[in-house]
């Protein structure tokens, strides 16, 4: 069976191609700046060969039909016909209360998830144009819906309700969603089939942090809580969001800076976190080097974002109980020895033992970096959400 995965961001395409009774990856790649100029295509073939293909990409269309023919048409084809994918699978950011798992897509689905745009509306517009683009182009090929917010909806009502008057909770659905399900249920599961336990038995802590950023505490394979929110601005501070904030503090800077909502949104969204704070980047390489070099906003930066993490899974310890695994992954929950360093000091008191010199030297690969008497197995776990939706969508098939 070979599965294409699509995920289709406000500009982009991004594509896996999965033989899935291998689990390899046959072909990989995205199409970028859809819509602008400069527009192109940057792809891995199955021999590891990177290439990138300039092409003028108007709209979502046209982009997944050279997607297409680069699949099979071109030098670099890695299957002889179209005939040869037997579903499409879509990462769907959200499906508010409508979905609390996978589905595969009808006319009624893509009602609901229009129905949940107010919800996410940078997300699932581009999510809608890739379904109704393949739609277009092999209107027979059955199509999957695997949506971030799913893994969440076994959150009790006493972790995602907001303080607020009830009945906007009941008119405009506005509570807790979470975010990163499809990432956060992956590493999950992977880190207790690396460690070889019942992961239906496990208090498990997951922080997926990068750019963006969530930790999930997980009981017995449900979600049971997420940092982020209505929307994905809400929890850690990431690269160019705010996270936690008071709600006060926002209606007196309208007050102040004479801005409306849409204003607000946008520094909230793309003008805060660790670039707002740095003055410097929202990339964590330029500010780890900037604090290095003696930047004090750039160290205060880095501080608040490894203090912000350290903060959920403390919550989230307490949350659960207790904690049997902490993973990290994402691009600095893989890649940068120092945060994690930073997370875990001062855990003992819950039994979490660092091994300090193999966490410098794991970076971007599976590790367990806890030592042996560590009551908390730390472990770091690559993501792979296109993997986890190419499985759903197999099995929906199936």
């Amino acid at each position: 069976m070979k599965i294409l995965v699509l995920n289709c961001g406000s500009s982009s395409v991004k594509y896996k191609l999965f033989d899935m009774d291998k689990l390899r990856v046959l072909g990989q790649g995205s199409v970028e700046k859809i819509g602008l100029s400069g527009s192109y295509l940057k792809m891995q073939t199955c021999s590891g060969e990177k290439v990138m293909i300039e092409e003028d990409f108007p709209e979502y269309t046209k982009g997944i039909q050279f997607i297409f023919k680069m699949l099979t048409e071109s030098k670099y084809a890695c299957i002889k016909s179209l005939d040869e994918i037997d579903a499409v699978g879509h990462r769907v950011v959200h499906g508010g209360e409508k979905f609390s798992k996978s589905v595969r897509i009808s006319d009624e689905v893509l009602r609901m998830v229009n129905e949940c745009i107010d919800l996410a509306p940078l997300h699932n517009p581009p999510n809608l144009k890739g379904i109704e683009a393949v739609s277009r182009l092999m209107p027979d090929l059955p199509q999957v819906a695997v949506f971030d917010t799913a893994f969440h909806q076994t959150m009790p009502p006493k972790a995602y309700m907001y303080g607020l008057p009830y009945e906007y909770y009941e008119k405009y659905a506005i509570r807790r969603y979470g975010f990163h399900g499809t990432s956060h249920r992956y590493v999950s599961r992977r880190a207790c089939e690396i460690l070889g336990v019942d992961y239906d038995a496990q208090r498990i802590i997951t922080a997926h942090i990068g750019n963006g950023g969530s930790v999930t505490a997980i009981r017995e394979g449900k979600s049971v809580d997420n940092s982020m929110g209505l929307t994905p601005l809400e929890g850690l501070l990431m690269g160019t969001r705010t996270g936690d904030i008071d709600g006060g503090a926002l209606t007196y800077l309208m007050e102040k800076e004479n801005i409306g909502p849409r204003a607000l949104n946008n520094i909230l969204n793309k003008k805060s976190g660790i670039l707002g704070v740095s003055g410097v980047s929202s990339d964590m390489r330029e500010l780890s080097a900037a604090a290095k070099s003696g930047n004090e906003r750039a160290q205060l930066a880095l501080d608040m974002y490894n203090y912000m993490i350290k903060k959920y899974v403390g919550a989230y310890a307490a949350v659960l109980g207790g904690v049997d695994i902490l993973v990290f992954t994402g691009g600095v929950g893989e890649n940068q020895d120092e945060s994690r360093q930073s997370i875990c000091e001062k855990m003992e008191y819950m039994g979490l033992l660092l091994d300090s010199e193999k966490n410098k030297l794991i970076h971007g690969e599976e590790a367990i970096i806890s030592t042996p008497e560590s009551k908390v197995q730390v472990l770091v776990v690559p993501t792979n959400e296109e993997l986890m939706i190419a499985m759903d969508t197999a099995e929906i098939l199936s």
